[in-house]
């Protein structure tokens, strides 16, 4: 598939002279980690070559080992020992792409853009995709279904720290707003997985109370609070079950008061009000 085999020997390379790679899959470089690579080079320097091929008699492109030029740069590194390989632009993206996939660095988006990329450079089917790198055609089809979440919803599920399996499972709810209503919800409850499915799969269904059933059991709550969190998780329920779905609230002295707007149907004009 490549040419590498006829790259030459290792050499030392001025870092002024090597180019970033256009098709770098890895977006995000954790600085901590960065900073923890940069001491570790500083110290026993660099024990795998960065790959580069040649564009220009003295201008490089990067092929792979990003992190470790930008580690040694940081380490006040000038030169770098490295790998040219003998490939052109396109052998060099895909290179990029299947040596960031095999060491499964990459965040979920990153390498579901990678593999999309991949597959859109050869024009692979998922099989051969699947294939070529290792893995099952549905794992490809899974991780492909992720770039229909747009870059908002992605930067919401990255900071809320969620899986891969909490965004396929929040894929399953119709727009935009309820999946931005729901990945709230998963951060602010700290929902596990399977707990996340099952609300999701409760609210598809039309159970979206289901988890506020009364219990036989009776008891007394003093908290204000209390009754605020359950009103308040209820609504937001709603408004993930059913588009259009307001209310506003206002508290005096003596009460709390809640109006609430759910809309009978998509065509619909009226409201009902409680």
């Amino acid at each position: 598939m490549f040419c590498f085999q006829n790259s030459d020997k290792i050499r030392s390379i001025p870092v002024i002279q090597i180019e970033p790679s256009r098709s770098q899959p890895r977006i995000c470089f954790s600085k901590e980690a960065l900073a923890g690579l940069s001491r570790s080079i500083r110290e026993n320097g660099i024990l795998q070559p960065i790959s580069v091929r040649r564009v220009f008699a003295s201008k490089f492109e990067l092929v792979a080992g990003e992190r470790r030029l930008r580690a040694a740069i940081m380490a006040g590194f000038k030169t770098v020992p490295c790998v040219i390989l003998d490939c052109d632009e396109t052998q060099a993206a895909v290179f990029a792409l299947l040596e960031n996939l095999q060491r499964a660095n990459l965040n979920m988006f990153e390498e579901a853009e990678a593999m999309r990329n991949l597959i859109e450079i050869w024009g692979l089917t998922q099989e051969s995709a699947a294939k070529k790198m290792g893995k099952k055609q549905s794992t490809i089809a899974n991780k492909l279904r992720l770039l229909k979440l747009d870059d908002e919803e992605r930067a919401l599920i990255k900071k809320a720290n969620l899986s891969e399996r909490h965004a396929r499972a929040i894929l399953k709810l119709g727009s935009k707003e309820q999946r931005k209503l729901m990945i709230k919800k998963i951060a602010e409850k700290n929902l596990n997985v399977l707990d996340t499915e099952a609300l999701i799969e409760s609210i598809l269904k039309g159970d979206v109370l289901g988890s506020f059933e009364n219990s036989d059991k009776k008891f007394v709550v003093k908290d204000l609070n209390f009754f605020k969190n359950a009103i308040n998780d209820a609504l937001d329920l709603m408004k993930i079950s059913r588009e259009g779905v307001q209310y506003i609230h206002n508290e005096t002295d003596e009460y709390l008061e809640y109006m609430v707007k759910i809309p009978k149907g998509r065509d619909s004009k009226k409201v009902e009000s409680a």
